[in-house]
């Protein structure tokens, strides 16, 4: 995989092009710049010709203003291509073209989720075969980590596949941008079991990481990792890969994502998707 697939926001400073044009250079990858537009145009009453004729005046409207911040941010005389689509939903095209061998889709976060709705962003993270790296508006600071997130409770083999694929992703960032990582192991202590008293929290907590401490080392050797760089911390698992970020001024948290689709998707999200309602950093979310 040698290409990066940027996704061109309508900000005047989308943080997507910077950062996606930053990685690609310190991972020597060729860079696709896509961007959209769409209007609907049936309103105007106008001849084939007549909206032929104004699609193509925003198509080059919406490529000039591309242009223009590419050449801000990459500089004249820049060789990015750059693809423009005529089209009201874009994750349907970006799907489709990250199935095609692309390192990471990188586009900038949008929160937004409703019932009934749901943004670019969730489609992406469920359906998209390419890792997805999801862009906060901050700048990435000098001497920040990068935090990967693993399961270490996971019995099937794709899960234990991820496990790795989410570390060796989280290594090579750190590598590369020469900041330090971090591994954190949640262990979710069942609420319903505390609140009828049928279990003791922290002694079950203290249970489960003596139990799972050989699923910990066999995984550092697996990536390669020191077992002193994995925590094992206990809590909701969501809400403490937040706290955990938040603590260690993370850049970037890596995690998988298992996707779902249909009403469920919509209703029910997964640890990832919660987590990324509430984080304040970067996202890359592999698959199995």
């Amino acid at each position: 995989m040698s290409k990066l697939l940027i996704v061109a926001g309508l900000e005047d400073k989308c943080a997507a092009t910077s950062r996606g044009l930053q990685l690609a250079e310190l991972m020597d990858l060729k860079v696709e710049v896509v961007a959209f537009a769409y209007a609907n145009l049936k309103r105007l009453k106008l001849d084939q010709k007549g909206m032929s004729a104004v699609k193509q005046r925003l198509l080059d409207q919406r490529r000039n203003a591309v242009a223009a911040q590419l050449d801000r941010v990459a500089g004249p005389g820049h060789r990015v291509k750059v693809s423009v689509v005529w089209s009201e939903n874009i994750h349907p095209w970006i799907i489709k073209r990250a199935t095609s061998g692309y390192a990471a889709v990188v586009k900038a976060r949008h929160q937004s989720e409703s019932l009934g709705y749901t943004s670019t962003d969730w489609h992406l993270l469920r359906e998209c075969s390419a890792p997805v790296l999801l862009v906060n508006r901050q700048k990435w600071k000098k001497g920040s980590a990068i935090m990967a997130t693993v399961d270490l409770e996971a019995t099937a083999k794709a899960k234990q596949a991820l496990n790795v694929e989410v570390i060796t992703a989280a290594r090579h960032y750190a590598e590369m941008l020469e900041v330090d990582l971090s591994v954190l192991c949640v262990i979710d202590v069942p609420t319903l079991l505390v609140d009828l008293d049928l279990i003791d929290a922290t002694s079950y907590a203290k249970e489960r990481i003596k139990e799972l401490q050989p699923a910990l080392a066999a995984l550092a050797k697996k990536t390669g990792l020191p077992v002193t760089q994995f925590q094992l911390k206990r809590g909701p698992v969501a809400k403490t890969i937040v706290s955990e970020a938040a603590e260690q001024k993370a850049q970037l948290v890596v995690m998988g994502t298992v996707g779902r689709r249909g009403v469920r998707a919509q209703l029910l999200g997964n640890t990832a998707e919660e987590a990324l309602q509430l984080l304040k950093t970067d996202t890359l979310t592999l698959k199995p």
